[in-house]
């Protein structure tokens, strides 16, 4: 009974994060067909640049909505440990595409510093507003979840509201001193931001895909408070990587005494599970060897 309400509860959450990821991808994929629009006609490489960046946002947001979708799937006899390493695939794809696109951006960026050409102060100011109240949305519809996507989703937005904050005030500024090149200026502090996110995200995938031991895991801490536990003689043979930056998983091989009685056995694992969920790992396999090396060993999944 305990395990169907845990996948009960598993899948409205799921499903939960599935239609706001949906409903943010739509906002932005609307809002970013009138960017680009509006950068054509307003002149604005600032508002262009953001366009660009708003399509890698939903790109971003259409991967991680279909592959929400696609990790629901369970282990099948194709991938033992599930669908979720999927993800990492979009965001390789995504931190590239916005590594090539930030470096045009920012040549005419340059080249517009260097030659400034006038752009609509008008129509940005209406374009930021607009930009503002949109993606504020999105950032609300983020901000109700309380999984690691949607908050990583939410701070993404976050920082396209804060952009356009910035467009905000440029072209308030625009609109009683003639300064057309803060516009292109405004442009490079955007592709700043976007390539230093992009950067850690290509960075964090690849660590992901590399198996390096996850960031918020203390090995050495974890290999200390499990020898620690009573009937331990030794730990080796202890491995940590994650899936998706999420899901973590270890496995450990855990030298008792032989003449440890099965109670006890069970209640060494139960100990062995509640230090790894204090460290965030809730997928371990472990293997039970005698003191003696025996031979008799027992691999249980906790």
């Amino acid at each position: 009974m305990y395990l169907c309400k845990m996948d009960h509860h598993h899948g409205y959450t799921q499903e939960r994060i599935s239609k706001n990821i949906g409903l943010a991808f739509f906002l932005n994929l609307g809002f970013a067909v009138i960017e680009l629009v509006g950068g054509l006609l307003t002149n604005s490489v600032a508002i262009l640049s953001d366009a660009f960046h708003d399509t890698g946002d939903c790109v971003s947001l259409g991967v991680s909505w279909y592959l929400q979708k696609v990790s629901n799937r369970g282990r099948d006899n194709r991938y033992t440990y599930g669908y979720r390493r999927f993800s990492l695939l979009g965001a390789l794809f995504i931190s590239v595409v916005l590594l090539i696109g930030s470096i045009f951006i920012i040549k005419e960026s340059i080249a517009r510093i260097i030659t400034p050409e006038p752009a609509h102060a008008q129509g940005m100011l209406l374009l930021a507003v607009l930009g503002i109240v949109i993606n504020g949305l999105a950032a609300l519809q983020m901000k109700k979840g309380s999984s690691f996507n949607e908050r990583a989703l939410f701070l993404h937005i976050m920082e396209d509201v804060l952009g356009w904050m910035a467009v905000l005030v440029a072209s308030v500024v625009m609109l009683f001193i003639d300064l057309p090149v803060i516009d292109p200026i405004l442009s490079l502090a955007i592709c700043v931001w976007v390539l230093c996110n992009a950067y850690k995200n290509l960075k964090g995938t690849l660590k992901v895909l590399l198996q390096e031991i996850p960031e918020n895991v203390d090995v050495e801490k974890l290999e200390t408070a499990l020898r620690a536990l009573d009937h331990v003689l030794q730990i080796h043979d202890l491995h940590v990587w994650t899936l998706d930056g999420r899901q973590h998983i270890m496995t450990l091989h855990v030298v008792i005494d032989g003449n440890l009685p099965e109670a006890g056995r069970q209640a060494l694992k139960a100990a062995v599970k509640a230090v790894c969920d204090d460290f965030e790992i809730h997928h371990v396999t472990v293997e039970f060897e005698t003191g003696a090396e025996s031979g008799e060993c027992e691999c249980v999944i906790i």
